[in-house]
């Protein structure tokens, strides 16, 4: 049924799908519990986690840079070597990490107030953010585990490791959240520390099956060289820069839709939230095209990886075209999981359409994008994603919403016109294939 290509596409790319599946149903289960303490914790809860997948976007991307250096090493056939670029992303997450959270802890109750007035809201959020600001080493050390599991083909150890932390999440929030098993109940702090602990148990975790798996590839033994650092930070300070801008441009969005009204910031929220969950799977491929193009310019043959790209974008056209269907033929039945007042419903109706209508054209972009940044090329990446987010999108939302008062349908309309357009820019990029030439 499917080509000795598309098997292995599949292989990679499954697993790292099914682990963020994994991570949106924690998210509904986090939210499901924190929900039951009242409207002002799961305010307090929502702003900070927002507030602190901000503050780790200068510690996160470093998955990126481990993943283009080890999927080359492994196309090298230097298998003594894969794991040096981990290790030295191990490095990085400690050098990073340490400071950027006590930055952080110190500026959290200063920043905490411009994010939401309510008093109970800021403590209650600033309490939240300042415990999982100490989960801060650990993230930046699991993104550098991921980029390494993905790059040499064994996705599927990222994906057991995200089911025993999420497991343990979920119990520890029920035991430190509502005070079962003799301990305090301790609300939304506790609902921070229980992921706090799971992550680090998910640190603790990969470490020991690095053991197992990279302990004949330098694991923790192998010294990162400054060359190696320095190449890594080239890597990886695009993609950090990337996800700080993509991050604040939501914010920034959000803040546009809330001058339109209530209930467009209501619609607005779902439509994201539904957009999320169904652009995982082309994320998911990206992250594999990422390593099949590495591996395949490390074994000197450019073209090939030319071609993986194409493969892999003409799997994930067809399956988020798929998946847009339902967006659609029939999107009442979607919304209305979500949105039970008609005016929001109709609202979202027709944005939603246009999504499902053009959601196969963002699967290229994704993959390609992050093709691209296997190969290496993410300042150009970089650059353009933010350029468009930044300089063409927003300033067109702001002008539809607040200036002309125009509705939701409108600056959708630009959300779409923003992503065809960065799905084009990275096709450009990578037909124009000076991606091939990048030395790592």
């Amino acid at each position: 049924m499917f080509s000795t290509r598309q098997q292995r596409i599949l292989s990679l790319a499954l697993p790292i799908v099914g682990g963020m599946v994994s991570q949106n149903v924690l998210n509904v289960v986090d939210t499901a519990m924190v929900g039951t303490l009242g409207t002002a914790a799961l305010a307090a809860v929502g702003f900070a986690s927002m507030a602190n997948f901000m503050s780790q976007a200068f510690i996160t991307g470093l998955g990126v840079g481990v993943q283009a250096m080890v999927a080359r090493r492994k196309g090298e056939g230097d298998e003594a070597n894969t794991a040096t670029p981990l290790n030295g992303g191990l490095l990085l997450a400690l050098l990073i990490g340490i400071p950027l959270t006590g930055v952080m802890l110190y500026l959290a109750p200063l920043i905490f107030p411009y994010l939401h007035s309510d008093p109970v809201v800021v403590q209650l959020g600033v309490e939240y953010w300042h415990v999982r600001l100490l989960g801060m080493v650990a993230v930046g050390m699991n993104f550098a585990f991921r980029g390494f599991w993905n790059g040499v083909n064994l996705s599927r150890l990222y994906l057991r490791t995200l089911l025993v932390m999420h497991a343990c999440n979920i119990f520890l929030n029920w035991v430190l959240i509502f005070g079962h098993l003799g301990l305090p109940a301790m609300g939304s702090t506790g609902a921070g520390i229980g992921t706090t602990i799971a992550t680090w148990i998910g640190t603790l975790y990969y470490f020991a099956l690095a053991r197992s798996y990279a302990g004949d590839s330098g694991f923790l033994r192998n010294r990162p060289d400054r060359p190696l650092i320095r190449t890594m930070l080239r890597l990886s300070l695009p993609s950090c820069l990337q996800t700080l801008f993509f991050a604040a441009g939501y914010v920034a969005l959000y803040w546009i839709i809330g001058h339109v009204g209530t209930d467009a910031t209501g619609a607005a929220n779902v439509l994201i939230n539904v957009t999320m969950v169904a652009i995982l799977p082309g994320l998911g491929l990206g992250l594999a095209a990422a390593s099949l193009v590495g591996q395949a310019l490390g074994k000197g043959d450019p073209e090939d990886a030319r071609r993986w790209g194409w493969d892999v974008v003409k799997i994930g056209a067809v399956l988020m075209g798929l998946l847009g269907v339902p967006m659609l033929l029939i999107p009442d039945p979607i919304l209305g999981i979500f949105l039970h007042e008609p005016e929001a419903l109709a609202l979202a109706r027709l944005p939603l359409r246009l999504v499902g209508a053009t959601i196969a054209v963002d699967a290229v972009g994704m993959i390609l994008l992050n093709a691209l940044m296997g190969a290496g090329d993410t300042r150009r990446v970089m650059l353009a994603s933010v350029g468009l987010q930044w300089l063409l999108f927003l300033p067109a939302a702001y002008v539809l919403g607040p200036v002309l008062h125009l509705g939701l349908t409108e600056i959708w309309l630009a959300n779409i016109a923003h992503r065809v357009l960065l799905a084009l820019t990275m096709t450009l990029l990578w037909q124009r294939g000076r991606w091939q030439q990048i030395k790592l």
